[in-house]
């Protein structure tokens, strides 16, 4: 029977970290489906560095379909989760409906992959992630400690059932690992 795979997705989630993950899960022949706060084309957004800015800039990058919207999703149904980052975590944390998502994951201890801004979904279930140690954007450190946990400086980082990178240019690592701990 083939896996399942849930990643959670919103408009202005980074490109690189939801179609990674989404391409390398379907053709590892994994039932792959893509969950957001409703269901609809969603607007990815691409960063990159410029020399001489002190921080990253966004782009408008390619739209995506999602499968079906938070509120509907019943997490018992899949083997593992996956959380993009970019600017989407910072609001679809906000949705009624996917605290009890995230939470199923870490209180089955099925695996997750956690990249870049997914430090912010995360936060929700802060009692869960208590003394657990995970990596993130730098940018995301005071989310990661604000739960209690430890924020691990390296550009990717595997505790248990979590495996967590740093960026969009740690998901080689973030993926590989992963596909491992599904696969067992």
């Amino acid at each position: 029977m083939s896996k399942k795979v849930l990643i959670l997705g919103g408009d202005a989630v980074e490109a690189l970290e939801i179609f990674y993950p989404y391409y390398r899960c379907l053709e590892e022949g994994f039932d792959t489906t893509i969950a957001s706060p409703s269901v609809k084309k969603l607007y990815t957004v691409t960063h990159d560095f410029i020399d001489g800015m002190e921080t990253y800039v966004e782009k408008p990058a390619y739209g995506l379909d999602s499968h079906i919207a938070f509120k509907d999703v019943n997490p018992a149904d899949y083997d593992a989760l996956i959380i993009p980052g970019g600017r989407a975590p910072e609001y679809i944390r906000l949705d009624e409906s996917l605290p009890a998502i995230v939470r199923h994951f870490f209180e089955e201890n099925k695996p997750v992959a956690a990249v870049c801004h997914a430090a912010q979904v995360l936060s929700v279930i802060s009692d869960l992630m208590k003394d657990r140690e995970y990596t993130a954007y730098i940018a995301c450190k005071p989310d990661v400690t604000a739960t209690g946990a430890t924020y691990i400086e390296k550009d990717l980082h595997t505790e248990g059932n979590l495996v967590s990178g740093h960026a969009w240019p740690d998901l080689p690592g973030v993926m590989r690992e992963f596909m491992k701990m599904v696969n067992k």
